[in-house]
Formats: C-alpha cells, structure tokens, sequence
C-alpha cells in the first residue's frame, strides 16, 4: 500500500511489505524558471557506513558511476514513467557493511548561472516495489529552498535486520562537492595540485570520464599511443529523440574523453549526416557541455544548416568526406581512430563495402556503432568482409548506448584497434 510519508517522518518499508527485496528510487522535480532552459541537476546514491560515510569513493553511485554496491545499486538517467532519474536496489544482495543509502539531487555549474533550487517545484521521492511495480511510499519535499544547491532528499537504512525510510529533505549549499566532503569523499577543485596521499575525486564530468579512458588505455596498453579521434553521428528523422531527450550529447561528452586522453590535439572531430552530411566545430574539454544543443538544435532552428536535417540516411557520402578530410586535407603521421554512429537502415551495401575496401589502405580504423535492433546491412559483416589490405572496423550494437557503463563501452571501442595497429604496420599503412 502506498504510503503518504512527512518530512521527519521514519517508515519500515520490509516490516510494512513483506518479500520487499528489490527497490525502483524515482527522484522527481519540475525546473519552474522558464528563463533558463539549462539547468544540469543530477541525483545520486550515498552507500555509507556506521560512521555515515562511504569506504570507498566507488560507493558514489552517479551519472559517471552507474553501478556499485557489488552491483546491488543502480543509477539510471532519462528514466521512464516520468522520472527525473531512477536508482535501482536491491536489498538482498547489498553488502553487509553498507548500513545506510542516501539519495541527493544537485545542481551542476549553478555558480555561472545563478542557478539555485529556488527554481525548482514538485521534488519528490517514490519507492516502489520492483517486482511488483507498487508503489510502496512517495515523499513530497515540497518547495522550501530558496539558495540551496544541493539536497538530501532521504534516506534508507538497516534497523534489527529489516530496512526503513527516513523522510529528511534538508538542502545545503555547495553543490555536489559540498555533499560529497559531507559523505567523506575528498574533491579535487579544478586547478588544485593534487597530493598522491590523499584519494581525491574530480566532480568535473570530463575528468571522471578521462580517468576512466585512462584505465582501458592501460588494459589495452594503448598508453602513449596517439590518434587522431573523429565522430559521426546519424542525424536521421529516427535519431530525433535521441537528440531531444539528451542522449547523443551524453554520447558526445563520453567520447570527447577518448579524444582528450587519446587525440593528437586533444580535440573531437565532428560529422553528422542524414541525407546530406555537415562539417561540425570540434569538440574538446572547454566547449563540449551543452555542444548538441548548441551547435546542432538552436542552429537547426535558426535554419543555419542550409536546408532541413533529420531526413533520410546516406552514408557513403560522409564516409568519403571523412577519408579525404583525414588523407588529403589534413595528412598526419598518427592514424584516425573514427566512431560512426547508425540506428540502421543501411542499404548502400555495395557501396559501402567499396569505401572500406579503399580506406583499408590508409591509417584509418572505423569502429561502427548501431544502436537498437535495426538493419545495420553491411556493417554487420566487416570482420568476415573480403578485399581489404587490413582488417580496418569493427561493429558492434547496443539496444540503449545510454544504459552501457562507461568502462564497458570504452573497452568496446578499443576492443580491435590494438590488433589493427599491429597489422596497419606490418603491412607499412603506418609507420
């Protein structure tokens, strides 16, 4: 039965419904400020100890750590049923010494935009039972902040063996960085010289995101290797909602990571294409937040583009542009590391095979990405494709690229290219 929880209010969630083992969090809030359409707030998962703070700095659960807890807890993004974002628990499996979870919403970047929850309406937390999709409490905070930038919006924590909700709703200021030094997680500012005694965590997405390339590069011992990196993003009329709802700009932060940690410049080199393809300003660390936006769905508005995006797809094209950009415009001794990204419907199969067939002499590696189950044609096929000089792409697809984790879509990314160096080597494509 749903119950209507106070602030102050403690509720025994397993005692009240019993078999409750796997929890849906759904963090909720309503930006009431029509004035700025940016606003960055994030939700989060504090696992914490007897002590009320975390062991490790991987007990954060967040947008650039999705997942801890051995897996027990979730953080979801762009969530369904008109969450904000949702945390996934589950009760059964959760380490022992975790004894308490707190769930927060932040504000990121509020400072230069004057930005604080004084904006904000209907924040709201409600728990239901993942099994059964009841709800099992809902919590409305109300509207009570006026300069706070962060909040904890509640809690859940062990009591003689079953599980309770604390309504708590208190705001603070500061931000993310101010909770995490709450919950004993040291925060490295942005131009501070880091000690190697003390653990320290970077709040910047960037950086967390190019700590994690960092270790794959190591995995792959890729480090010292240099690139140059480019993406191209299918912007067909399928693709619209991936733009709308934020998920290609995620797409575009995860791989400006690669390119700061990989690239020759430290720059992301930029293509979308429909049936047409457009030359887009690269991306690095200083311009990559709100790029989509920016560069792609206010200039569309502005009709910046020469005619309508969002039509039908045409590959070869752009493939053609992106060869003769890297081989004839802008020659380089390092190669080209290239993420084409496609929901499907490829059907210039000859064509496309004919491009790759060429490009196979030139240091160029293509890692095709698809996303949902679409016909992705002959992208499916390149690692048993003939005629090459070298085995030159990959492919693989992905149902959501939202819902991979960080580490496990770079080591996809950078599964084959180390073996393509070696042969584009030996076979004197790259000296």
């Amino acid at each position: 039965m749903d119950i209507l929880v106070k602030k102050g209010q403690k509720v025994d969630m397993t005692k009240t419904t019993p078999g409750l083992e796997r929890l849906t969090v759904h963090l909720n809030w309503t930006v009431c400020d029509l004035e700025h359409v940016d606003f960055e707030i994030d939700g989060a998962a504090f696992l914490l100890g007897s002590t009320g703070k975390v062991a490790k700095d991987e007990d954060f659960i967040f947008y650039n750590n999705p997942c801890g807890g051995g897996n027990s807890v979730t953080h979801i993004t762009n969530s369904a049923n008109g969450a904000r974002e949702t945390i996934k628990i589950n009760l059964r499996t959760m380490p022992i010494a975790v004894e308490k979870i707190a769930f927060t919403i932040t504000m990121h970047n509020y400072e230069k935009k004057d930005q604080s929850f004084k904006q904000v309406r209907n924040i709201a937390v409600h728990i239901f039972n993942d099994d059964t999709n009841e709800e099992v409490l809902s919590y409305n905070i109300g509207n009570p902040f006026i300069v706070e930038t962060a909040i904890v919006a509640a809690e859940i924590y062990r009591h003689k063996g079953e599980w309770k909700f604390n309504a708590i709703g208190s705001g603070f200021n500061g931000g993310l960085a101010a909770l995490c030094e709450n919950f004993g997680i040291s925060v490295e500012e942005e131009k501070q010289i880091e000690d190697p005694c003390v653990p320290t965590i970077n709040l910047s997405k960037i950086n967390l995101l190019k700590n994690k390339v960092k270790i794959v590069l190591e995995k792959k011992k890729l480090i010292g290797v240099v690139s140059r990196v480019a993406l191209v993003i299918d912007i067909s009329r399928s693709m619209f909602s991936s733009y709308k709802e934020g998920k290609v700009q995620k797409v575009v932060d995860r791989i400006t990571a690669v390119a700061a940690k990989f690239d020759d410049d430290g720059f992301l080199d930029m293509w979308i294409f429909d049936h047409r393809f457009h030359r887009l300003p690269p991306v690095n660390e200083d311009n990559y937040e709100n790029y989509i936006n920016r560069e792609i769905l206010e200039k569309n508005k502005q009709g910046l583009f020469d005619g309508k995006i969002f039509g039908a797809n045409d590959e070869p094209p752009v493939m053609r542009d992106v060869i003769n950009y890297y081989t004839v415009e802008n020659k380089s001794k390092h190669p080209a590391f290239i993420v084409f990204i496609s929901d499907g419907g490829i059907h210039k199969n000859k064509e496309i095979k004919q491009i790759m067939i060429e490009s196979s002499n030139y240091p160029l590696f293509w890692q095709f990405i698809g996303i949902g189950n679409a016909n992705y044609g002959i992208l499916e096929k390149l690692d048993i494709m003939p005629g090459r000089l070298v085995d030159n792409a990959n492919f693989f697809s992905l149902d959501d690229v939202d819902k991979i984790s960080d580490e496990e879509l770079y080591n996809k990314l950078l599964n084959e290219f180390p073996t393509w160096l070696k042969e584009a080597k030996e076979k004197e494509i790259l000296l």
